[in-house]
Formats: C-alpha cells, structure tokens, sequence
C-alpha cells in the first residue's frame, strides 16, 4: 500500500507542513473563516466610526453658530425647548392622527 503513494507525499517534512496548514485552516481559534469575520467586523466598525466623527464635527459646527449668534440661540430653543419670554404665550398644535 505504502509503496503506491508517491516519496514525497511519505516525507516528514510534507506531512508536518499538511497538517500545520489543516490545522491553520479548520481547527486553530484563529482560522481563515474567523479572520475574515474579523476582517468584515472591523471593516464596518471603521465605516460607523466615520459616522460619528462626521456628525461630532457637524454638532460641533452648528454648536459654534449658536453660541456665537444670540437671535440664532433664540430661535433654536423657542423651536426645540418651548421657550418663551415672560410676556408671551406658547400654543402646541398637534395634528390628528387619521384611522
């Protein structure tokens, strides 16, 4: 039987590096399917994190509107806080919801 099987494929050398790469492949924690979920993983981990330094820089750039422009902060807490002066009303209008 052994005498079919070509000399090199008997080799010490050939058989220790088949099984360290089918030990690499499908066995080890960090195999070749873990690597490239990782891969994807941190692919779009870095995408969300473009995100969140685009919209920091964009709150930052309304932030420094606001404080720098005092009708501007008015306006911005009459239409998101309710805000009033003392001589003024606030009515909230609600539309109706259709069935």
């Amino acid at each position: 039987m052994m005498r079919h099987i070509p000399k090199f494929f008997r080799n010490f050398y050939f058989v220790t590096a088949a099984l360290f790469l089918v030990w690499m492949f499908f066995f080890d924690s960090n195999d070749f399917i873990t690597q490239y979920r990782m891969s994807k993983q941190l692919s779009e981990k870095e995408e969300e994190k473009q995100y969140y330094l685009d919209k920091i820089e964009e709150v930052q750039k309304d932030r420094r509107e606001l404080l720098s422009n005092p009708e501007l902060l008015e306006k911005f807490a009459r239409e998101n806080y309710l805000m009033k002066r003392p001589t003024e009303d606030v009515f909230i209008i609600v539309p109706k919801k259709k069935p």
